[in-house]
């Protein structure tokens, strides 16, 4: 099949800034598809013109459909950086799609700055939850984030100031490689109201202030930043549950009996490209899952109410499950085997004598590994310290074969 469709990312300088082949490319169209910023810097010609319509999903059926002809479309700088490129190479095979990029976003931004841009966090917040922010805050660390219009670097300077992060150093620069192009600093604290440009780059300088927390992206997060009526899978067994569960990129994980959302929170939080369902019964232990999902950074966590196994059966098959609150309906295990895709990783916790007999039961026929979790936390008791054991845990955890037994 030739290559009918071509994605061409776009600068501020408009069609004078792309390749000879590009411009051909925009030139002979007999469709031109983009927002009516990039439409109106095409050609006058006779080519069919599309405008994004929301939801995205109407205009990608209308490219679909004129399959076979001369399909051009128009996007941001790296139309595969965050940009409409990833969407459209996700619904049409390679052999379809030519595209053509520009200098991103992130890239002239470090460059103005003289950031090295692999060394910063590159992060969207257009259609994205603002909470996003929250997951990359570090000393030292540098963000460059792709805005929603002029209102974010607003929205952003509040949060930063709201979390401790108020002496962060701000750069919004907007139409790069522009004859408009313009470039505004302050620190985070005394940003205030100001709007700027729609079409903004923003470069985050993180600086905390005295006693602003900073959370590491490794398992085993404090409990006290975790929201929870006691259904808390501790510090010290949640980071040997991850461990059992060994999160990969691109990796879904079932968390089911979440609780309040610690092990869904904790896998989505390990590195980006993951995706966590949280299945939890009590409406409102899920409206506290989704709280604390916003509040350390993962916003995009499904929190699914309904109880297992029967609000499991609508769902894509993951590459982990996490089994917490108890084995539950006796069919759960084998349930959540069965959806289990090959090569992943099923992890059960139990601390009742009832729930470890199902899983003595479930190994003595299946296999796999069991392993009894013990902790004690030293606590003030008068001048001294006791050992202060929490409830053993015993934990199974299984890998399902290649061949999907």
């Amino acid at each position: 099949m030739k290559r009918w469709l071509a994605v061409i990312g776009v600068g501020e300088d408009g069609l004078a800034g792309l390749s000879p082949a590009a411009r051909a490319l925009v030139g002979t169209a007999e469709v031109l598809v983009g927002g009516v910023r990039h439409l109106g810097m095409a050609p006058d010609t006779a080519a069919e013109r599309i405008v994004w319509e929301r939801p995205l999903r109407q205009t990608i059926d209308a490219i679909a459909a004129r399959r076979g002809r001369r399909v051009t479309v128009l996007a941001s700088g790296d139309p595969m950086w965050y940009g409409i490129g990833v969407t459209l190479s996700r619904r049409f095979s390679r052999e379809e799609v030519v595209i053509v990029p520009q200098l991103s976003a992130f890239s002239l931004a470090a460059a103005r700055l003289g950031w090295p841009v692999a060394e910063c966090a590159t992060i969207t917040l257009h259609g994205r939850p603002l909470d996003t922010l929250r997951l990359h805050l570090a000393p030292g660390r540098r963000i460059l984030a792709l805005s929603e219009d002029g209102t974010t670097p607003r929205a952003v300077a509040a949060l930063l100031t709201g979390l401790g992060w108020g002496p962060s150093e701000l750069t919004v620069l907007a139409h790069m490689s522009g004859s408009r192009e313009a470039s505004i600093t302050d620190k985070a604290q005394l940003w205030g109201g100001r709007r700027v440009p729609d079409l903004n780059t923003m470069a985050i300088d993180c600086r905390p202030e005295s006693g602003a927390r900073a959370l590491p992206l490794l398992p085993g997060l404090p409990d006290d930043v975790f929201e929870h009526d006691g259904q808390l899978t501790k510090r010290e067994v949640r980071a040997a549950t991850l461990a059992a569960l060994g999160p990969l990129p691109g990796e879904t994980l079932w968390d089911i009996g979440a609780g309040c959302g610690s092990i869904a929170i904790e896998w989505l939080r390990a590195g980006e490209g993951r995706s966590a369902v949280a299945i939890e019964r009590e409406p409102a232990r899920a409206a506290m899952i989704a709280r604390n999902a916003a509040s350390l950074g993962v916003p995009g966590l499904r929190v699914m109410p309904g109880s297992a196994p029967e609000a499991l059966r609508d769902l894509s098959r993951p590459d982990a499950i996490f089994i917490g609150g108890g084995i539950g309906a006796a069919s759960l295990l084998a349930e959540a085997w069965q959806s289990l895709l090959p090569g992943g990783r099923l992890v059960a916790n139990v601390v009742t004598t009832e729930g470890e007999a199902r899983l003595f039961d479930w190994h003595a026929r299946h296999g796999g590994a069991l392993t009894r979790l013990c902790v004690a936390r030293a606590q003030r008791h008068g001048p001294h310290h006791l050992w202060r054991s929490l409830a053993t845990v015993t934990q199974f955890a299984a890998v399902k074969s290649r061949n999907g037994e």
